[in-house]
């Protein structure tokens, strides 16, 4: 379900309730647990996942990303557009025409 293929220990309200602290150390060393009440599960609890900071990109990134691409050959774009793009904007959906 989240990824880890080890078992997890169930645990019940109560247990919670009396050992919040050493539950939470155990979370925060990479412990996961199911919550139950009166013998059903409840919930989920597993260490969060701290986002990595977003990547910038920068120019160098988008010439480099761009030399990967194959060169545009400029009839075939056009005539692919004209077949996938209407060029009436106001025209009714239902009145194209299939190719």
């Amino acid at each position: 379900m989240y990824g880890y293929h080890r078992t997890v220990r169930h645990i019940t309200q109560r247990e919670l309730r009396n050992d919040t602290p050493a539950v939470m150390r155990a979370i925060e060393a990479g412990e996961s647990f199911v919550l139950t009440r009166n013998g059903t599960p409840i919930a989920d609890l597993i260490p969060h996942v701290r986002a990595t900071e977003p990547r910038r990109v920068t120019g160098a990134d988008l010439v480099a990303a761009r030399e990967q691409l194959d060169a545009i050959e400029p009839e075939r774009f056009f005539t692919d557009l004209e077949r996938y793009v209407d060029a009436d904007p106001l025209r009714d959906p239902g009145e194209l025409q299939s190719q």
